[in-house]
């Protein structure tokens, strides 16, 4: 369970961001029967950091409280420095033993700074997208994400994006009710997308010079229990099958097979949440036709076998 979280505040912090993370996570609201949370925001020395408003913030401590944190959260901060080499290597000892590491918009950064990336899904806000890739090749960003969970990783976009990416671990560790109620507290939606997703999608685009494919992605929400092919999905779009693969990852950032089996997950997740149909029956339902697909393609992505993700599910929304 997440009992403890530190952020990191580093010159030029964005305050914003970091009181997002104090909303969520540093706010008593325990007498309510919200979970509560020992939380630090840190810097490097334990002295006061700039904000990148101009005024100085007073942290609660060093780098003591990332050694044992079970969360360390990272907003957003002037990414054109080298950060202190005692911060990089806490970040990568905290990952090493296991602990959530979440960042908002260019926090990001200092994740890709300590090697934390390398390998991993992630995102950042859409102006730094290009800079992140470049800095980090071997890192997997995905530009049209509001925010990615790759294992314990998490990072997120903009402002808003990191209420989601905190909405999501919160109902991921204490269950949907208490995550949809944190949400009605702060007076914002709990999940943007209308589900309860690994990471959400941003709006599709409609490019001006192209119809959107938004029409055929509607039509596939409503019948991901059945097969289908990108010759029937071109067909319904009225155009070739290569000119449709070209438009729909021009679109949505992604292969139809890979946002297919994305929508699949999803709604294996609600299934396995909200009703107590069998694996095999689920596995039917979102349309993977058997028990080990559903198994492989739900491991991948949620990094958790279906039986494991219901009776987490189940056990912390009755601990709610």
């Amino acid at each position: 369970m997440l009992r403890s979280v530190a952020v990191l505040a580093l010159d030029r912090v964005a305050p914003f961001e970091l009181g997002v993370l104090a909303e969520v996570f540093g706010t008593d609201r325990t007498a309510d029967g919200f979970p509560g949370y020992r939380f630090h925001v840190c810097s490097a020395d334990g002295a006061p950091v700039r904000t990148s408003s101009g005024f100085h913030l007073t942290p609660h401590a060093d780098l003591g409280p990332v050694e044992d944190a079970d969360l360390i959260a990272v907003p957003a901060h002037h990414h054109g420095t080298t950060a202190p080499t005692p911060v990089l290597d806490a970040l990568r000892r905290a990952a090493d033993r296991g602990a959530y590491l979440l960042s908002v918009c260019s926090g990001a950064f200092l994740l890709g700074e300590a090697g934390l990336l390398d390998g991993r899904e992630c995102t950042t806000h859409w102006r730094h997208v290009d800079e992140l890739q470049r800095r980090h090749p071997s890192a997997k960003v995905r530009c049209n994400s509001l925010y990615v969970q790759d294992g314990r990783l998490l990072t997120s976009a903009g402002t808003a994006a990191g209420i989601d990416a905190c909405l999501h671990l919160i109902r991921q560790e204490h269950g949907s009710a208490t995550a949809t109620r944190l949400a009605r507290r702060m007076v914002v939606p709990p999940h943007r997308d209308g589900g309860q997703s690994q990471y959400v999608e941003a709006p599709i685009p409609k490019a001006p010079e192209a119809p959107t494919l938004e029409p055929v992605l509607e039509w596939l929400m409503g019948h991901l229990d059945r097969p289908v092919t990108v010759d029937e999905l071109a067909a319904r779009a009225g155009i070739a099958p290569r000119t449709f693969a070209r438009r729909f990852r021009a679109e949505t950032g992604t292969t139809p097979h890979d946002w297919l089996t994305n929508q699949r997950v999803l709604l294996a997740r609600r299934l396995l949440e909200e009703t107590r149909l069998s694996v095999e029956t689920v596995a039917d339902r979102a349309g993977f036709g058997d028990a080990a697909a559903l198994r492989h393609h739900f491991a991948r992505r949620v990094g958790a076998t279906p039986h494991s993700y219901r009776t987490t599910f189940r056990d912390r929304t009755h601990a709610s």
